[in-house]
Order: structure tokens, then sequence, then C-alpha cells
């Protein structure tokens, strides 16, 4: 009998954007997190791999919010409000 499991998604992409676009230290954290979901997902590991994987989502959350917020005031700095 097989059984499939799936894989936790990792986020990786989204950590490499948030790093470079965004805020880097959360963004190397969610990438650090992203390589540990990868890690997990091949150990056979789903525990580790769906928590780890929540971890990196709610940290690319995080320095998305942190990005558009400092977009907004450097906008708002250079329009002289």
């Amino acid at each position: 009998m097989e059984t499939s499991r799936s894989n936790a998604p990792s986020y990786l992409a989204w950590s490499i954007f948030n790093t470079f676009c965004c805020c880097l230290p959360l963004g190397i954290a969610a990438i650090i997190f992203s390589t540990r979901v990868n890690s997990a997902n091949i150990a056979g590991d789903q525990a580790m791999a769906e928590s780890d994987s929540r971890t990196t989502k709610y940290l690319n959350i995080a320095a998305l919010v942190c990005g558009i917020i400092f977009l907004i005031i450097i906008v708002l700095t250079f329009m002289g409000m």
C-alpha cells in the first residue's frame, strides 16, 4: 500500500525577494527557515517541515509589511508631507 505525502511549501523565492526588496533581517531569517523546510521535507519529518513552513510564511508576511511601511515613509518624506 502506497501512502502519499505532500511536501510543505518552503517559500524560498518569496524569502529571497523579501531579502533584497523589503527587509533584510527578516528576509535572511526567512531564507534560513526555508532551507530548514527543504531539509525536513527530504528527511521525511512532516511535522518539522510544516512548523518551519508556517514560520517562514509569517516571517515573509512581516518582511513584506515592513517593506511597504518603509516605502510609504520614503514616499511621504520626499513629497514633503
